[in-house]
């Protein structure tokens, strides 16, 4: 089961009623968090999610709306007396930015892994789920990101039997991991049926539509997706910025053939984006003009 919560949908500027663009993932006792904006925290808190278990921070971009809660989340983490390292992913030049805005939280508990991603694509292992960073068209050097967590075959019984495998090793195998016992070499294929199918999310913001997007979210389960503008004549202000409007976020979601798309990064003068769905549902029916800590739980299909 993967827990997800898009913590606020703001774009630019936090609002009364609407806080940066963050989302909190949680898997297996561990938690991660995709941009940290101003108010992050507050969002965090008014969702009654803990601090203590984000041990990965993953930035699309280093504008301030997508960074500038750092500081105080790293202070707020190392009151709480945590000395488990965490991780940071970014883009080129992650170090040099956040050891800037460490001037203002240079002392801290625990120590802290940077990766820099540097190619259009790099995948990362970690905590039993699969992260791949891709690069979009924003007027910075931006990110979208994927997780999947792969869910391996059933396992099948009259195969160990054939293969006349101890039953004390049936556990372990079945974990996905080989066991030598002796002159024999026991590998999880020789127990487990096909793969099944497993969990994907994708999360972009900042950016124009480009196939980066389409390819890396094909057959995610949960597509979270820029919209930052739903009025009509908005559509030269997102060429001219770099960003999309909801109906290009509904083709993207359409041609990569998701199950469900949350619209998230609204512009500050957008007050009322349900107002705009019914044409976004005519190209993509299950599109979500999401709010503030929309909250869902992915589960495995059978």
């Amino acid at each position: 089961m993967l827990d997800v919560c898009l913590l606020g949908t703001g774009g630019m500027m936090p609002l009364p009623y609407r806080w940066l663009t963050s989302l909190m993932v949680r898997y297996n006792g561990s938690s991660l968090l995709i941009d940290c904006g101003e108010g992050t925290q507050i969002a965090i808190k008014e969702k009654g999610w803990s601090f203590k278990p984000i041990d990965v921070i993953c930035f699309t971009h280093y504008h301030g709306d997508h960074i500038s809660g750092l500081p105080g989340l790293l202070l707020t983490m190392g009151n709480a007396d945590r000395t488990e390292p965490l991780t940071l992913v970014g883009p080129k030049g992650l170090e040099r930015v956040v050891n800037a805005l460490r001037v203002i939280a240079p002392e801290l508990p625990f120590s802290i892994k940077y990766i820099e991603i540097k190619d259009q694509e790099q995948t990362l292992e970690m905590n039993g789920y699969r992260l791949k960073a891709f690069r979009v068209n924003h007027n910075v050097t931006c990110y979208g990101y994927t997780m999947e967590i792969d869910r391996a075959g059933k396992f099948d019984v009259e195969r160990a039997n054939a293969n006349a495998i101890p039953k004390q090793f049936w556990g372990i195998l079945q974990k996905g991991e080989t066991v030598e016992d002796g002159e024999h070499v026991y590998t999880p294929d020789m127990v487990l049926g096909p793969a099944r199918k497993g969990l994907k999310l994708t999360y972009c913001t900042d950016t124009r539509p480009v196939d980066a997007i389409r390819k890396n979210a094909m057959h995610s389960d949960l597509f979270i997706c820029e919209g930052m503008y739903g009025e009509k004549d908005k559509q030269k202000k997102a060429k001219e910025y770099k960003h999309m409007t909801f109906y290009e976020a509904a083709k993207l979601a359409k041609d990569a053939e998701v199950a469900e798309m949350w619209l998230t990064h609204y512009s500050p003068s957008l007050s009322k984006p349900e107002e705009y769905m019914d044409e976004v549902r005519e190209i993509f029916p299950n599109a979500i003009a999401a709010k503030d800590r929309r909250s869902v739980e992915l589960v495995f299909s059978d």
